[in-house]
C-alpha cells in the first residue's frame, strides 16, 4: 500500500504510486489508476485518511507525468502545489470516479469483458473488477449476439526423429559404455549405455533432435565370427544344408572362447535353438550360454543331379501324404 506523505517532510511521489523511481510511462499510468481506485472517496467513505492520500496521488502523477514539474522536482525544487495557483480539481468536492477518470483520459472508463485499454498490462481489468467490487456487486457483462472468437489452434511444430548406429563390444556392452554423440546443430551429448545391453537395442533420447524430436541410438553388438551378444547370452545363427539338417551332422561353431565342435541332431528345422551350456558372457559369478539357431538353406544353384534327387524327395513325400 502506498504510504501518506508526513506533514512536512519532503514528498516522495514515487514511493507514493508505489514505484521504483525511473519507472516507465506504462507503469506510471497503471500505478496511477491503481492508487487512484484505492483511494477514491466514493470507494472509501468510511475512511478519513482516504481524501488525504487520493489528493497525494494525484499531485504525484501530476508530477511525475510532467516532464518540466519531474525535473523540477528531481533537481530538489518543490512545484508549487496546485491549489496554491488555483488548479485544485478538488477544491469544489470530488467527481464521480468513472467521470474523474474520463476526464483525466479523455475516454470513458467502464468496460465489459470484450473492451480492453491497449495501455493496460495484463493485470489491469482483474484490478478494475475487484476494487470496483467493493462499491457495488458486480453484474455480468451483457450478452447479447456477441460470440467470442474461438481460440486460434496451436502452432504446428514439425519434428523429425533421427536414429545414431553405434557399435560395441561385448566387453563395453557387458559394462555399459560412455557414448558421445554430435547432433546435427553442432552440440554433443554424453551418454552411458546400460549394462547387459544387448545387439538390436534402441536407445531414446527424447527432445535432443532438431524441433523437439527425439534421436534414437542402435547398438550392434556382435563379433566378426558372427557371434551376438543379447546381455548374458550369445547367439549364432547357424546354416546347413536340408540334407544335414535331416540326417544329422558334426559342425564347427564359433564361441568367445574359440571354435568348438558342435553335435547337429537328425530331423532339425529351421528355427531349433541348439544350447552351449557357459559359452556366454560371464558376470561375477553367473555366466550366460550360447544359443545356437538352426537355418536350412538350399543352393541357388543346383546340379543335374541335385534336382533329380529333390525330385524324388518330393515324389516320396507326395505318395507318403497320400498312402
Amino acid at each position: 500500500m502506498a504510504a501518506a506523505p508526513t506533514q512536512g517532510a519532503p514528498v516522495n511521489h514515487w514511493a507514493v504510486l508505489g514505484l521504483d523511481p525511473g519507472a516507465d510511462a506504462v507503469s506510471l499510468k497503471r500505478a496511477f489508476r491503481q492508487q487512484a481506485r484505492r483511494w477514491h472517496p466514493d470507494l472509501n467513505g468510511n475512511d478519513p485518511h482516504a481524501e488525504e492520500q487520493f489528493k497525494a496521488v494525484n499531485e504525484a502523477y501530476a508530477v511525475l507525468s510532467d516532464p518540466a514539474r519531474r525535473e523540477q522536482w528531481e533537481q530538489g525544487i518543490d512545484p508549487a502545489h496546485a491549489a496554491a495557483v488555483g488548479l485544485d480539481p478538488f477544491a469544489s468536492g470530488f467527481p464521480d470516479f468513472d467521470d474523474y477518470l474520463e476526464t483525466l483520459f479523455g475516454r470513458p472508463r467502464r468496460r465489459t469483458s470484450f473492451d480492453r485499454d491497449p495501455d493496460d498490462g495484463p493485470d489491469d481489468r482483474s484490478d478494475w473488477e475487484a476494487d470496483a467490487g467493493a462499491a457495488e456487486p458486480m453484474q455480468p457483462p451483457p450478452r447479447g449476439d456477441v460470440t467470442p472468437a474461438p481460440a486460434p489452434p496451436p502452432p504446428v511444430t514439425l519434428t523429425a526423429d533421427l536414429e545414431s548406429l553405434v557399435e560395441l563390444t561385448p566387453e563395453q556392452a557387458l559394462q555399459g559404455e560412455r557414448v558421445e554423440l554430435d547432433l546435427p546443430d553442432g552440440s554433443c551429448v554424453e551418454v552411458w549405455t546400460p549394462a547387459l545391453a544387448g545387439d538390436g537395442w534402441r536407445l531414446r533420447l527424447a527432445g535432443v533432435a532438431p524441433g523437439g524430436g527425439d534421436h534414437f541410438l542402435q547398438l550392434r553388438v556382435r563379433t566378426s565370427e558372427g557371434l551376438r551378444i543379447d546381455g548374458l547370452r550369445v547367439l549364432y545363427r547357424l546354416e546347413i544344408s536340408p540334407a544335414d539338417g535331416a540326417l544329422g551332422c558334426m559342425v564347427v561353431v564359433p564361441t568367445l572362447d574359440g571354435p568348438v565342435q558342435l553335435r547337429v541332431p537328425p530331423g532339425s528345422s529351421s528355427g531349433r535353438l541348439l544350447r552351449l551350456r557357459g559359452r556366454g558372457l560371464q558376470r561375477g559369478e553367473e555366466r550366460g550360454d550360447q544359443l545356437v539357431e538352426i537355418r536350412l538353406v538350399v543352393p541357388q544353384d543346383l546340379t543335374e543331379a541335385e534336382q533329380a534327387l529333390y525330385r524324388r524327395l518330393q515324389e516320396l513325400a507326395s505318395e507318403f501324404d497320400g498312402g
